[in-house]
């Protein structure tokens, strides 16, 4: 395997075609295709596939491209410090459930790259999504919450996606509500407080199983019930029409989040919100430095973080 090699294989997935690649590259087309497959030979894996519509990266060649790029970014960097190269584009994905906590951190993040360029994505989507841009490798990390209801489910589908968990804290359930609501006159609520306001939910697509639910009790019957799709649309129902969701009590005034309170909720339940990455996949710097943020805003909030060692399966 030579560094071209990699090189040649990023510009054909860039490009999405081996014509516009080899362009690219100056190449013929026979030589850029000859040298991709030498790289298929000695890794011993189909890294793309060919149609008339372009080519795609094969499941293997998404794994093979996440490890391609930390070798490319590490000899950028080498060529940065003694050549005076540009630096490669920094690029971050997360996938996560609906947290305050996870977008501040983003933000922070965000702003420490001093790169002209740099390619960031955060994902807030449903639960399943998660799982999936974690196998596929379409993010580095996930962010979600584990409890007594959903804890038996998910860890069996952790183990079939081939992904690992680690928690980062513990919160007991809240109840966010507009400031504007009668509730917020209260110090605790009950869910007997609950049953004449709407219920707001993060809807969870195809697969709406209650053990995908964003909430927890998502098995409650209740009288009305909303669904919607992102933060911004939910926190408009809890003003607009005194709704309420469930969640971890997490709510960040820097992020507009200031016409919204949370109060605790009486039930006898908790929920372990944690990261989740591929099995193979060695974290980048950048999104160690991510965890690290958010593990600071975490504990901003006052809670404690939860130690890496700790048997968090039982």
């Amino acid at each position: 395997m030579r560094i071209q090699q990699l090189e040649y294989l990023e510009t054909i997935v860039k490009t999405g075609s081996f014509n516009e690649a080899a362009k690219q590259l100056y190449l013929t087309q026979p030589s850029l295709s000859n040298a991709i497959k030498e790289l298929e030979s000695e890794m011993g894996i189909q890294i793309l596939l060919r149609s008339k519509l372009g080519v795609t990266l094969t499941d293997d060649g998404r794994e093979f491209m996440i490890y391609a790029r930390q070798v490319l970014d590490q000899v950028q960097l080498l060529k940065g410090r003694y050549e005076k190269s540009p630096i490669r584009k920094q690029a971050f994905s997360v996938s996560a459930q609906h947290y305050a906590f996870v977008v501040h951190a983003f933000v922070e993040l965000i702003k420490t790259v001093s790169a002209d360029e740099y390619q960031f994505t955060l994902r807030e989507t449903e639960t399943e999504n998660i799982l999936t841009d974690l196998s596929s490798f379409k993010s580095e990390i996930g962010i979600l919450y584990l409890n007594n209801f959903n804890r038996r489910v998910l860890e069996k589908l952790f183990k079939e996606y081939d992904l690992e968990f680690t928690p980062l804290f513990k919160a007991s359930p809240h109840v966010f509500v507009g400031r504007q609501n009668p509730l917020t006159k209260k110090n605790r609520v009950t869910l007997a407080d609950l049953a004449d306001y709407p219920y707001l939910s993060y809807e969870q697509g195809d697969n709406n199983s209650f053990y995908f639910s964003e909430e927890i009790l998502s098995t409650l019957d209740r009288k009305k019930n909303i669904k919607v799709s992102d933060r911004a649309t939910i926190f408009n129902l809890m003003v607009g029409l005194n709704g309420y969701t469930i969640s971890s009590g997490i709510i960040s005034n820097k992020l507009n989040d200031d016409k919204i309170v949370a109060i605790p909720l009486d039930v006898d339940d908790s929920m372990t919100l944690g990261w989740l990455k591929h099995s193979q996949l060695e974290l980048s710097p950048i999104a160690k430095n991510y965890l690290e943020m958010l593990k600071e805003h975490i504990k901003g909030y006052g809670f404690d973080i939860i130690d890496e060692k700790t048997d968090h399966t039982n």
